[in-house]
């Protein structure tokens, strides 16, 4: 792998703490990460989040009373579960104020036979509204976007919040990786835990997968798997949320995504440095400026740490770059209102 392209962050390493931090910590604000949306994602999100007892989260919606009515439920398994954060539904910005990560998951879903570029014109007016309000209470938030087609959506939250790049990711390889790698472990008949996978570019049907990033215990899927299994293990992941939608008829996959955007909260909540493909904003990184895709990045505090250099050959970088050049489309058709 090659030298990682270093973006710039304000992270440092923290070495031990001493009494005397120990106890002003105790007197600092508790984490705080608030999920736009009480829709299926962002109620799965606040679920899970708040079961993991790092954070506080404020669950916000439009509709009164939807995200009271799922925080106080969820809040009231906290005796049972033994999770002692607090989790809060709201219809008001102002109760998110001060936010450490906000994750956007509001937004129009797909339906059947809806492709992600047919949400482009609606959810771009809904994110970028969304952000401007996120960035007004919370100007430090690490924002996270969910919603979809995501890779322009973080292009939008990008330039509507105004916040370094570092500070703006999105949903992509997180989620597609770990599709990717549920299929790989049913095909090979192991544990999850077992398989590891980075897929890039565009969250969607120009998703980039390279079959030699898919390992089983450090072993490339090329050297367990005959080209026919990988390209249909590719194929089922490309079209991973598609198979769901079709399943489920009136809805979108939602226990994944969520699973995959708490993921990325608490790399960043954690400050673990762990390396997951997201969504991000390029300037020069492999080649490409000025567009948003998956590339493996290294989360923290702060958000992204680095971009990592995958050390693509030359025929790798042309299939990211084409992947790029989807988003590019989208993106050159999108009006952001002032």
């Amino acid at each position: 792998m090659g030298k990682p392209a270093i973006i710039e962050s304000s992270h440092r390493h923290l070495t031990s703490p001493s009494k005397g931090d120990v106890i002003k910590e105790k007197h600092m604000k508790p984490v705080k990460i608030t999920v736009v949306g009480a829709g299926n994602v962002g109620a799965s999100l606040g679920q899970r989040l708040i079961e993991k007892n790092f954070a506080d989260v404020v669950l916000l919606d439009i509709v009164e009373g939807l995200p009271q009515g799922k925080a106080l439920d969820i809040l009231e398994s906290g005796p049972v579960l033994g999770f002692t954060h607090r989790i809060t539904g709201s219809n008001s910005y102002a109760d998110t104020a001060g936010s450490d990560v906000a994750v956007i998951t509001s937004g129009a879903a797909r339906k059947p036979g809806m492709s992600r570029e047919d949400l482009l014109k609606i959810n771009t007016g809904i994110v970028s509204s969304v952000t401007k309000e996120i960035a007004r209470y919370s100007p430090d938030a690490v924002i996270i976007v969910v919603a979809n087609p995501v890779d322009a959506m973080t292009w939008v939250a990008c330039q509507a919040s105004g916040f370094p790049r570092s500070r703006v990711m999105g949903l992509s390889g997180a989620l597609d990786g770990a599709r990717l790698a549920t299929f790989i472990a049913l095909e090979a008949n192991v544990p999850v835990t077992d398989v590891n996978c980075w897929v890039m570019g565009e969250h969607g049907s120009s998703m980039v997968v390279f079959p030699r990033f898919a390992t089983i215990k450090g072993k490339p899927i090329t050297e367990i798997f005959s080209k026919e299994v990988i390209d249909r293990l590719v194929q089922r992941a490309v079209n991973g949320g598609a198979e769901i939608v079709g399943l489920l008829k009136t809805s979108s996959a939602f226990y994944a995504p969520s699973a995959a955007a708490g993921r990325m909260a608490e790399a960043v909540i954690r400050d673990s440095s762990e390396v997951i493909p997201c969504a991000a904003c390029l300037d020069g990184e492999y080649g490409l400026t000025g567009t948003v895709i998956g590339v493996p990045v290294k989360l923290g505090k702060g958000g992204i740490q680095q971009i990592v250099d995958a050390g693509l050959t030359a025929g790798e970088s042309a299939v990211l770059s084409a992947s790029a050049a989807a988003v590019r489309k989208q993106i050159d058709s999108i009006e952001l209102q002032g």
